[in-house]
């Protein structure tokens, strides 16, 4: 049993099999799957786990080179942006693109991660990069 970390066994097993420019979706409860993309289902009920305490999560076993967000996160739910700007790596770069690009960005992700988060554009496709 792992003590520490992400101890969510196929989420982490995910993680760990993921290759350089591979793809990791965070996102609300409400964000579409394309077909064929796996879905890691966390949400238990509305909040829980949140879209902020997730992503950290998740950033503290993948190496990540870049992020790309909705646009519409800063002005539909700016509380959300704040509190994802403080949890995002500082240096590490984050794109900003309509919803509907974002939508499109995600059917080449390796998997969804879906949290319990309600908050309208709480998503991140995170790119993974490498650890030398």
């Amino acid at each position: 049993m792992k003590e520490h970390g992400l101890l969510h066994a196929e989420l982490s097993r995910l993680v760990a099999a993921m290759g350089h420019h591979d793809l990791l979706v965070i996102g609300d409860a409400g964000l579409p799957v394309p077909k064929g993309v796996p879905v890691i289902d966390l949400a238990l009920r509305p909040g829980v786990p949140g879209f902020v305490e997730t992503l950290a999560t998740v950033l503290g076993e993948l190496v990540v080179q870049e992020g790309v967000i909705d646009v519409e996160m800063a002005t539909v739910s700016p509380a959300m942006r704040g509190a994802f700007d403080e949890a995002w790596p500082a240096g590490v770069p984050l794109r900003e693109v309509p919803h509907p690009e974002l939508l499109e960005i995600t059917a080449g992700a390796a998997a969804i991660v879906r949290t319990g988060e309600f908050t309208p554009y709480a998503n991140v496709v995170l790119v993974a990069g490498v650890a030398f």
